[in-house]
């Protein structure tokens, strides 16, 4: 019965923190005290009658799991042994080997390798499978793998990994500095300063000052802050890298939720190091959270001109709540407000469709906002650039296949059966992107497409309820969803190839590599030259 109560005790605070926090104690508390019982009484009921014995630690984490599917994915609950361990991992005693890992069912994929970290002085390579840490088999180790691969620095961990079908082994030292947020910052032959962040952390802010103070010392022409594909991070560095560029205390952000004390405003706290510099910003779909907020404080403040397409559109502010035993919460408490009012977030988690996904805002849906100038600006999730770049959102499909193993799964092997020895020399061919198509229709990636599932689903149905001569009606349909695929992949050839290129240059140049090559291909690179060149356009785009 103790075990029962601790288990009791910790769903009564998943409840109460989460109803609390999302209805501003304006719901009836009788109601919230009729749920709990209710429940807990059922969960008894079940532990105690039931025919088949029960775990009740599982059924607890089961029915949590699912009631914060009803919310947003960033409101998660973490038993006690999740919480020591990234309490562990975050205290900086432990490290890691200096490479992002991905895992799946029985092996650990290595997604990219950081240059001069442990992992890459070994050799491991973006696409390595790891199948066995010190002996222990990664599929034993089910979900709990990767941390195993962490440790106390200088201490070593042995690997079997699968690289191109050969298996080999190797030790790995534990150690090394953190990534860098800044991979590259340069002053560009045409006089103006490239600054590339591609995360949030808490040097972040230190980084871009020093990059910027070298551009101003060589009276560099503008500035292009590049955001793109940076998923954000922490806010108080969104918040100082605004301060380089604008006056002491200007709202930057600010925080709204149905609870008071979460309503929050964060202003610039210290002088800037420019407030007359051109400045130029670039974004895209995967610029979220922290880079949303530094996007659209200069945007309203019409300190930058935005480039690019409009961001992904992650405006949920989370916080961690202790719960009993050790576990804990991290609950959605508001929502980020940009100078000007707009709401950054893009998707609806109040309202969803029939299949449980979250509503995306319409354009009709969107309310205008002025900036500081009087432009007009409007919220509907995201940050709109004042100068788009390309489709603002590829069709469904090719967004999903942006997203998908495929992208990797080609790099890969490009990268073993190709020698790049110059980044500014580097394109895909023809025959390169025919091959990219062709791997595309391969049974393993049929689930890029929605349509092809629903029509095995129908097939499949089919075929359970005895229609089965009816599947070679099929055959007709299923080839022209092949051909329309391919002339979709086909009209997105430059989007698909950028990502590519982009990709398999970070196999041989890592990620300041990518960067670098960024800067001799991208045509939102060459845009935000054009612009600060011409102050003309540029003062235009701001008033």
């Amino acid at each position: 019965m103790g075990y029962y109560h601790k288990k009791r005790g910790l769903f009564l605070g998943v409840i109460a923190l989460v109803f609390i926090s999302t209805t501003a104690y304006k719901n009836d508390y009788f109601e919230i005290a009729k749920q709990i019982d209710i429940f807990t009484t059922l969960f008894k009921e079940i532990n105690m009658n039931y025919v088949d014995k029960t775990s009740p630690a599982y059924l607890m984490e089961e029915s949590v799991q699912q009631m914060l599917k009803e919310l947003d994915p960033y409101t998660t609950y973490m038993n006690e042994q999740d919480v020591e361990r990234a309490r562990i991992y975050q205290s900086g005693a432990y490290v890691g080997i200096g490479a992002t890992i991905n895992a799946t069912e029985d092996k650990l994929v290595v997604m990219e390798v950081y240059k001069e970290m442990p992992a890459d002085k070994v050799g491991i390579k973006a696409g390595d499978e790891i199948i066995k840490i010190d002996g222990l088999a990664v599929s034993d180790l089910k979900e709990g793998a990767v941390q195993f691969l962490n440790g106390k620095k200088n201490t070593t961990v042995s690997l079997v990994y699968i690289r191109n079908k050969k298996t080999s082994e190797i030790t790995v030292s534990r150690g090394g500095l953190k990534p860098k947020a800044v991979p590259v910052s340069r002053l560009l032959p045409s006089g103006i300063g490239y600054i590339a962040l591609d995360r949030f952390t808490k040097t972040a802010s230190k980084e871009v000052e020093a990059a910027l103070k070298l551009m101003l010392i060589d009276e560099a022409k503008g500035i292009v802050l590049d955001l793109r594909n940076n998923p954000g991070g922490l806010l108080q560095e969104a918040v100082k890298i605004v301060n380089l560029f604008v006056p002491k205390g200007q709202v930057v952000v600010s925080t709204k939720s149905n609870v008071e004390t979460y309503n929050q405003t964060f202003e610039t706290p210290k002088q800037p190091l420019s407030l007359e510099i051109p400045l130029v910003v670039l974004i895209n779909q995967k610029s979220a959270s922290a880079s949303e907020i530094v996007a659209g404080a200069l945007q309203d403040l019409d300190r930058a001109v935005v480039i690019g397409k409009r961001s992904f559109g992650k405006g949920l502010v989370q916080r961690p709540k202790p719960l009993p035993y050790g576990s804990q919460l991290k609950v959605t408490i508001s929502r980020y407000y940009t100078p000007s009012g707009r709401c950054i977030q893009a998707l609806d988690y109040r309202n969803r469709k029939k299949d449980g996904s979250a509503i995306r805002y319409d354009e009709n849906q969107y309310t205008a906002f002025k900036t500081k100038n009087g432009r007009t600006v409007y919220d509907g999730g995201g940050i709109q650039p004042d100068v788009v770049i390309g489709k603002e959102r590829p069709n469904k499909f090719i967004e999903r296949l942006l997203k998908s193993s495929l992208v990797f799964d080609f790099s890969n092997q490009y990268f073993y059966n190709n020698s790049v020895n110059d980044v500014e020399g580097f394109s895909l061919d023809k025959k390169d992107f025919e091959r990219f198509k062709e791997m595309s229709l391969d049974k393993k990636y049929d689930a890029l497409s929605e349509s092809q599932a629903s029509v095995d689903q129908l097939k499949n149905t089919l075929e359970e309820e005895g229609f089965g001569e009816m599947r070679r009606g099929f055959e007709d349909l299923e080839s022209s969803l092949r051909a329309s695929k391919m002339e979709m992949i086909e009209s997105s050839k430059s989007e698909i190839v950028a990502v590519l290129e982009g990709e398999i240059i970070k196999r041989y140049f890592y990620r300041e590599g990518m960067y670098s090559y960024f800067l001799t291909t991208n045509n939102e690179v060459y845009r935000a030259q054009e612009i600060i060149n011409d102050q003309e356009v540029y003062n235009s785009i701001l008033k």
